[in-house]
């Protein structure tokens, strides 16, 4: 069964520590605006090792990552691990993880993007739930979205208690540099539209199941490995249903396909009860001789028989909702908005 970490309250324990890409200098006056927002909060925060530099696209080496990641899980004082952001290369981490040791000792983990690199191995591997939302560096007093603002609440939750994030109203097309202005808070100027692949755009879905999930650039690398069997956790909660989601960073549509089609032949889409799809920070071309996104997700998504929900809050192209691997879920979406309802159960 998924266990989850105790709720969060009032004096927990942030450790910050980058198990990918590190912060260099230019950005350190952020992280300090951030500490002192979630201090303000009521958290303590502990600074590791392996944070305020960044060579070759990693704050250390990998054996210093792995350890300080270790030695974080393992601190009964710490109540959540916090990496400032994702990165390119945490695969480098996942043979140094002692996933027996973390069973012993749940503890919170969130982020996004490379940080879903070992998010996803953790609750696959350790049954312990693991939190995919908002990084630590965009966790500023400026923030204004109620799902940025919130992002933590739902790990303050008690099991049992529904927890509702409803779809933002706008959303962001660019981040703004943090080097310029290391305060500023997102600028969203598009307006949200949640769409049902092949669907009636005035029709409504609505299905439920544990979630499980990340970002398509880098967990589609762990397919075949035991960091990324996902049919496995489908067979073991398919009575219940999953629901897998999925966000898209970099990725053209070729690319996309490509990685659609091997997540499909390996059965990451087989016994779902529904899949969510972020909006795509990947390139779409305005060629129209070229493939577009919103085709892709057609050809390799649309025979599935199930609701498939995309331009969702999730991932790279923020506000984003925080989505608990492994929390049952209850998606709704009609008419171009929708709500997430998430149990830890």
């Amino acid at each position: 069964m998924i266990r989850f970490p105790a709720p969060l309250r009032a004096g927990s324990t942030i450790a910050v520590t980058a198990p990918s890409s590190g912060v260099l200098p230019p950005y350190h006056k952020r992280l300090d605006i951030v500490y002192e927002h979630l201090k303000d909060q009521g958290f303590g925060i502990v600074e590791g090792g392996c944070l305020r530099s960044d060579h070759k696209h990693v704050s250390a080496p990998k054996e210093q990552r792995a350890q300080e990641l270790m030695r974080f899980w393992s601190d009964s004082a710490v109540d959540l691990i916090f990496p400032p952001w994702g990165g390119e290369l945490a695969i480098d981490l996942l043979p140094l993880l002692d996933f027996e040791q973390m069973k012993a000792s749940p503890t919170w983990i969130q982020g996004f993007s490379d940080t879903s690199t070992y998010l996803l191995p953790i609750t696959l591997l350790t049954g312990i739930a693991t939190s995919h939302g908002t990084n630590l560096i965009d966790s500023v007093p400026r923030q204004t979205d109620e799902l940025t603002r919130n992002a933590l609440n739902i790990l303050r939750m008690q099991p049992g208690v529904v927890y509702r994030q409803n779809s933002s109203a706008m959303w962001q097309k660019a981040f703004a540099d943090y080097k310029v202005d290391p305060g500023v808070g997102y600028v969203l100027t598009e307006a949200t539209d949640w769409k049902i692949l092949g669907r009636n755009p005035n029709g409504s879905v609505s299905f439920s199941g544990r979630l499980i999930g990340g970002c398509i650039d880098t967990i589609a690398f762990l397919i075949g490995s035991k960091f990324g069997d996902v049919p496995a956790f489908i067979r073991t909660y398919r009575d219940q249903g999953v629901i897998l989601y999925l966000e898209n960073c970099d990725q053209g549509p070729t690319d996309l396909f490509r990685y659609l089609t091997h997540m499909k032949l390996a059965g990451w889409f087989d016994g779902l009860s529904g899949v969510l799809l972020g909006r795509s920070a990947g390139p779409n071309p305005s060629d129209s001789n070229s493939l577009q996104y919103a085709e892709v997700l057609e050809d390799i998504l649309g025979d599935l028989q199930i609701p498939v929900v995309y331009d969702c809050d999730i991932g790279h192209v923020v506000p984003q909702m925080t989505l608990v691997n492994g929390a049952m879920a209850q998606v709704f979406c009609e008419r171009g908005s929708g709500w997430i309802d998430q149990t830890f159960a």
